[in-house]
């Protein structure tokens, strides 16, 4: 088994990129599938022990803890170390990690498998995308991309799907096994597939002094940075706040994983549509559109209901937010320095996983005492904040909106 820092500097022959993604792409679907399954077990799981709305908050806190604090310093090691071990390890502990509450029932394993779910689910999303930063030519950095998204749309189709069905089956403890068995084979799939990922070969950093104010203060960087928090934030506050919302207007727990399958069903198909909108728009003014189209829907979801009402919106915000996230990963890597792109997405990790963090608490607060139509208000007025940000900025350097 091969697993290099700086992958070799041959180009890929026809067809290679496409075999090279197939196992990531499968391994992505399982793990990613089991992630955000137990997002929605440990609430639903959390809410049937009379957990408060801050208390679930704090659950969602912690999946993002631990990785605001450490996705840098994970960027770095896979920068030096490679991607396919931090893969292997992070599916197999994750799998683990969702055993927790079938073997210790109560709140303190709900807290627990967040935080250690969030951290190894960090391992492997780093990895994952920056290995598809490295496979093929440069020419098919967005095509890479859009089919890791692909990827993650499925699985965030099946996780709450499942977590939702089986909750509803077999009850919440045994859901957390049936997760586990999902995460497994991703890690037997990536020992068995021998990966090993093509691309240019990177000048070495390690003999320099790096410094992450370098990428802090890199202009390009900072405005992705900025518009990919708005938009992770947007994406937790809709997870966050279905399961809770959905509970309150008397949602079954198949209906909340329907609801929040249609969302991630909507990502999925509009971006089968990414390489042509890509191909006549600038990848800014489709993160402006993803922007404004998740802050209408967000005004709309306190007038949703019902589960009939609600899952249209749901749909909607998918198809706004599904194509943001290509974009956003395909301009990090162009603006990355050589060398730097695992930093670069640590970097992104790190400010999503703080808003992860501070999110939840906050809008667990705000629905604990006002409801969740604050929340859903708020996600609104935040979006806009951003997107005219993004464009003021896009417009003070002189460049097409």
């Amino acid at each position: 088994m091969r697993d290099n820092a700086n992958p070799v500097t041959h180009s890929p022959s026809p067809g290679s990129t496409a075999h090279l993604l197939r196992p990531l792409l499968l391994s992505t679907v399982l793990v990613h599938s089991a992630f955000v399954g137990s997002r929605v077990a440990v609430t639903l799981y959390a809410i049937k022990l009379h957990a408060s709305a801050f208390d679930v908050g704090l659950l969602m806190a912690l999946y993002g803890l631990l990785p605001m604090l450490f996705s840098v310093a994970v960027g770095r090691l896979i920068d030096r170390v490679g991607m396919l071990k931090p893969m292997i390890v992070s599916a197999a502990l994750l799998a683990l990690f969702l055993l927790l509450p079938l073997a210790w029932p109560g709140m303190a394993a709900l807290y627990l498998v967040s935080a250690l779910s969030g951290l190894t689910f960090t391992f492997y999303m780093i990895s994952v995308q920056n290995t598809a930063g490295v496979i093929g030519k440069p020419s098919e950095l967005t095509a890479n991309f859009n089919k890791l998204s692909l990827g993650f749309s499925a699985s965030g189709f099946i996780g709450p799907m499942l977590a939702g069905f089986a909750i509803d089956s077999i009850g919440h403890r045994w859901t957390f096994l049936v997760l586990a068995l999902c995460a497994l084979p991703a890690a037997v799939t990536l020992v068995a597939s021998k990966f090993a990922p093509l691309g240019p070969k990177p000048p070495d950093v390690r003999s320099r002094k790096v410094s992450l104010a370098e990428l802090l203060l890199d202009k390009r960087l900072q405005r992705v940075f900025v518009a990919s928090g708005m938009l992770s934030i947007a994406w937790d506050a809709f997870a966050f706040a279905i399961p809770l919302y959905g509970s309150r207007i008397g949602m079954s727990a198949s209906q909340i994983g329907i609801v929040l399958g249609a969302f991630a069903a909507a990502t999925f198909a509009i971006r089968f549509f990414l390489p042509a909108l890509g191909r006549r728009y600038n990848p800014w003014r489709l993160i402006l559109v993803s922007m404004l189209c998740a802050c209408a829907c967000f005004l709309l979801l306190p007038l949703s209901s019902s589960f009939s009402t609600l899952l249209p919106v749901a749909f909607a915000l998918g198809l706004g937010l599904g194509m943001s996230q290509p974009m956003v990963l395909s301009l990090i890597h162009a603006a990355a320095p050589a060398g730097r792109a695992g930093e670069a997405v640590g970097v992104r990790a790190t400010l999503v996983n703080f808003s992860q963090t501070a999110m939840p608490l906050m809008f667990g607060a705000l629905g604990a005492t006002l409801g969740m139509a604050p929340v859903f208000l708020s996600m609104a007025l935040l979006l806009a904040g951003g997107s005219w940000y993004v464009r003021r900025t896009r417009v003070r350097e002189g460049q097409p909106s």
